[in-house]
């Protein structure tokens, strides 16, 4: 795999800090952890770190180097690394009790704040420890509540390290419709199948054909990076509907970041079990799954052993500290203007890696919507995983990583780049000064095997 070299400031550029290699601390990490991280990072041995602290959309490692944060924990901490009033919250709530592994007053105040949210009346939650969790509890009850095993999902979306999360999640593109590839052995895959997102005409042929056998659809509202076509979610529900079988949003990423009700307000589409996790816990680790109270009362412990009944349990849960700071990330969400603000702000970083684009001669497109954003390296319409495919990887990597060394933190897996309420344009700005760097170093052949 190639990287680049450190790219070269001038006399006007930024100050930010270039990583300079700690052996130390790189081969503590690379010794501690398979691939030098905890896990999908996949970083460059050289370039193995471990972060020290975070506030705001910044960060500093180990060896004290800032870099200006596109990661933000994947995308849950949405206020900012350390936001002041989750940090109060959290740290009051510590000297109560730290868990309990039962409803608290935190978690209760929680859970309705959610059910409010839903556009079902009549629906029930309960919490769990991430979105993993959620999707697999939600996959669950859909099995049961349908008496029948498949679930549907789309070509190149993650729902959590579960088995259908990592089923088809960077397959080869090459497999028919519909039927799924492993992206991980030790997974099992053959309960579920695999559509192409964004094709409402192939989803509807597939939950038809397999109406019999099929529990659900499980889909992220936003593919990875890719939002829904018009129309597209809307035709999965009538679909949906048409056959018996349960529409299951993945809100794990939508939740609280694309509208205060997440997807399902965006795009107007109700689903019947909804997965939250990410930014709902404002950084601290919760994931909890909410749906039609017919489905979810499956859960109830009374069934045991009688009828249909499903086991769903976390020990940590909704835990009143992760409870405490999820209110306290909502209610900074809920005030005016921090979707406007969001939405403007993915706008102007979008625009802004365009020109960066432009004006190093690459060619590319960027996609997302809300606080998200993307480089696809083709010149092709990207509408789903199969084209991706067609976007140059290999230069992807190279630029990825060649921004880590500029000392912008991100995944390097060439994912999503997420932005927070923290962010600002100047940072956007900076962010764009270092992406042309990296990018007129690669034009230019700067990068080296």
């Amino acid at each position: 795999m190639t990287a680049l070299t450190t790219p070269t400031h001038d006399a006007t550029a930024d100050t930010a800090r270039h990583p300079s290699v700690d052996d130390s601390h790189a081969a503590r990490v690379m010794a501690a952890f398979p691939g030098g991280s905890n896990g999908e990072f996949d970083l460059t041995p050289d370039l193995a770190t471990a972060v020290a602290k975070g506030s705001g959309c910044r960060l500093w490692d180990m060896q004290g180097r800032e870099m200006l944060d596109f990661s933000m924990g994947w995308g849950s901490a949405l206020a900012g690394h350390a936001h002041p009033e989750i940090v109060a919250a959290t740290a009051a709530r510590l000297s109560l009790g730290t868990n309990f592994a039962t409803v608290t007053d935190a978690s209760l105040s929680l859970a309705e704040t959610i059910i409010r949210l839903q556009p079902r009346r009549e629906s029930k939650i309960r919490f769990c420890a991430s979105g993993t969790e959620a999707t697999m509890h939600c996959l669950r009850l859909a099995r049961a509540f349908t008496g029948k095993r498949l679930a549907l999902k789309f070509e190149g979306a993650y729902h959590g390290s579960n088995d259908e999360g990592v089923t088809s999640l960077f397959p080869s593109g090459k497999t028919p419709f519909p039927n799924p590839e492993p992206s991980s052995d030790g997974v099992h895959f053959a309960d579920t199948i695999v559509a192409p997102f964004n094709d409402p005409d192939a989803a509807a042929h597939a939950i038809k054909s397999h109406a019999r056998d099929l529990a659900c659809v499980i889909v992220e509202p936003l593919h990875r990076c890719l939002a829904p076509a018009p129309g597209f979610l809307e035709s999965l529900r009538a679909a949906c509907d048409a056959a018996g079988v349960l529409l299951v949003f993945d809100e794990v990423v939508t939740g609280f970041r694309m509208a205060f009700g997440g997807a399902q307000e965006r795009w107007g589409v109700p689903a019947d079990l909804v997965a939250y996790g990410k930014a709902l816990g404002g950084g601290m680790p919760i994931g909890a799954f909410v749906g039609r109270a017919d489905v979810m009362d499956l859960a109830r412990e009374a069934r045991a052993g009688k009828t249909t009944y499903v086991w769903t349990a976390s020990t940590l849960g909704g835990n009143p500290v992760s409870a405490a700071a999820s209110l306290a990330a909502l209610s900074i969400y809920a005030r005016a203007g921090a979707y406007a603000r969001l939405e403007s702000l993915g706008e102007h970083f979008r625009e802004r890696l365009r020109r960066v684009l432009r004006d190093t001669g690459h060619v590319g497109q960027v996609i997302g919507t809300g606080p998200l954003g993307q480089i696809i390296f083709s010149n092709l319409p990207v509408v789903d995983y199969r084209s991706t495919l067609a976007g140059d990887r290999a230069k992807a990597r190279v630029m990825m990583l060649g921004l880590f060394r500029a000392g912008i933190f991100l995944n390097p897996m060439g994912t999503k780049l997420y932005l927070s309420l923290a962010h600002d344009e100047a940072a956007i700005e900076e962010f764009g000064r270092r992406l042309a760097r990296v990018l007129g170093d690669l034009r230019d052949g700067v990068a080296h095997p």
